[in-house]
């Protein structure tokens, strides 16, 4: 599996494009700004865009996806509860940013449990409620794409509008704290960490 890391945007949001090497298929993960670049990455990869995957729909995490769904054509997907906030600048937070950030509704509304295929490459959605009602994880076996629930020895805001500290670290500690130690966290901001030393060192857990 390829996995690519792109701190994008004014808030250097993590772009993840996740890539199967047998299909030169790929995902992209939380396009939330500079589009070209991100393009410019893929065709380097030689990658062709199976799936653009939002971990939740905050503004710095979903502003290239109107210009990725036009050059790949490929598919968005976000969990249904916060599918609202692709088309609505209000809920997203960009209107709180001097924008107006709208797109085209998801073509897919993820649940819990459900998968993505990406070329062999498995995704599996875990639903991680807290700093969006439809924030989710992404596992693809040792590899977890966090957004912005868990962070090297941090954890997400819950302080935006929908955002619940309870329920966060509840999505953590029951969903996420479960998994193997050895499993590599890829978060929506900043380095990446493992299961077994977010338990062991995050002071919010």
């Amino acid at each position: 599996m390829i996995i690519e890391t792109l701190p994008v945007g004014n808030l250097e949001a993590n772009c993840y494009i996740i890539g199967c090497e047998e299909t030169g298929q790929a995902a992209v993960v939380d396009p939330g700004d500079e589009a070209g670049r991100i393009l410019d990455r893929l065709a380097k990869g030689g990658l062709k865009v199976a799936a653009v995957v939002l971990t939740h729909g905050h503004a710095d995490h979903i502003g290239a996806v109107g210009e990725l769904k036009k050059a790949t054509g490929a598919p968005v997907m976000i969990h249904a509860q916060d599918g609202e906030m692709l088309t609505n600048p209000a809920r997203n937070l960009s209107a709180w940013l001097g924008e107006q950030l709208s797109f085209k509704p998801a073509d897919r509304l993820l649940e819990d449990g459900d998968t993505i295929q990406v070329g062999t490459v498995t995704l599996e959605v875990i639903h991680t409620p807290g700093h969006t009602p439809g924030g989710i994880c992404l596992r693809a076996g040792k590899d977890l794409f966090t957004g912005d629930t868990l962070f090297a020895r941090s954890i997400g805001r819950s302080d935006f509008p929908g955002g619940s500290h309870t329920t966060l670290i509840k999505s953590i500690k029951s969903k996420l704290l479960a998994l193997p130690e050895d499993t590599k966290i890829y978060p929506g901001h900043g380095p990446t960490s493992t299961i077994g030393e977010e338990k062991r060192h995050n002071p919010f857990l």
